[in-house]
């Protein structure tokens, strides 16, 4: 759906790229993109598949690259 608005519009752009973009670089840290839809959470993997199990309660691996992660934003 276009709004007529072009402030909208522009807004609008940056902030689709701005997902795009850190969809991206989940992916390329080898962590799951999460949605939700009709109120279900569903799991993107990195390697495409969708999945409505977490990852993060099933995967050890995962786990702790995701846990390094958090850690390094905090800076700890």
């Amino acid at each position: 759906m276009k709004n007529k608005n072009p402030i909208t519009e522009t807004i609008q752009r940056i902030g689709n790229a701005a997902v795009r973009e850190a969809q991206r670089k989940n992916h390329e840290m080898g962590i799951p993109n999460v949605y939700s839809k009709n109120g279900v959470i569903y799991y993107q993997l990195p390697n495409g598949t969708i999945t409505m199990e977490n990852p993060l309660e099933t995967d050890p691996e995962l786990r702790r690259r995701y846990e390094k992660l958090r850690t390094a934003q905090r800076g700890e």
